[in-house]
């Protein structure tokens, strides 16, 4: 894949996933697979830190290409998730709340891959910030193999019963394809904010 296709604001790529590598293979390959492009495209990884899961499949795919890969772990995370050796930056920062924000301010985009419960923890504040307007960096959802499928029901579900609007919806990049997925994020435009004097009233219902 020619890496010029991918030349954009975008310089390094947050990404959430699993300090597992879940049940099936096709997790690992993706996670590979855009690690891969990633190096190839000039993009730098800033992940969670660890070696292990799918943490660390996509984490040496970018390593081996000769990627920056920088990763930020919890101290008190550091022999759970097993830190990682041979980082371009590895920061150990006090807590969790440190850990989001250094991601956040060492990202131009966020992406969530198959994980669990803090994967999708870290992706929804990622998501909100954007919501709110603290940012207006991208964030998507790597679908890989059907994963997140019912993820997405949910969320469609929370517009139909009148708690968010279809444009704050539709910021979420949905993709199965690596490669899409950051040509996605390259063309992504944020959605206008009209607060009108009254932020909640706005995130909630219609469109």
């Amino acid at each position: 894949m020619n890496s010029s296709n991918h030349k954009s604001r975008i310089q390094r790529l947050g990404i959430f996933c699993g300090s597992a590598e879940g049940t099936n293979p096709a997790f690992g390959a993706a996670a590979a697979a855009l690690g891969a492009l990633l190096s190839e495209s000039g993009i730098g990884l800033v992940y969670g830190g660890a070696r292990v899961g799918i943490m660390g499949i996509v984490a040496d795919a970018v390593m081996s290409s000769g990627g920056e890969v920088i990763g930020v772990l919890p101290r008190g995370l550091e022999k759970r998730e097993i830190a990682h050796e041979g980082l371009t930056e590895l920061h150990v920062v006090d807590s969790m709340h440190e850990r989001k924000a250094l991601m956040s301010d060492l990202s131009d985009a966020f992406v969530a891959l198959p994980g669990g419960v803090g994967t999708l923890e870290e992706f929804f504040e990622a998501w909100t910030w954007g919501l709110l307007g603290i940012h207006q960096k991208p964030c998507g959802i790597l679908n890989v193999d059907g994963f997140y499928d019912r993820l997405l029901e949910l969320m469609d579900h929370i517009v139909e019963q009148g708690f968010l609007k279809t444009r704050y919806r539709e910021m979420v990049v949905v993709e199965e394809d690596p490669g899409r997925m950051l040509s996605a994020l390259n063309a992504y435009l944020p959605p206008q904010h009209k607060w009108d004097g009254d932020p909640g009233k706005d995130l909630q219902g219609g469109t």
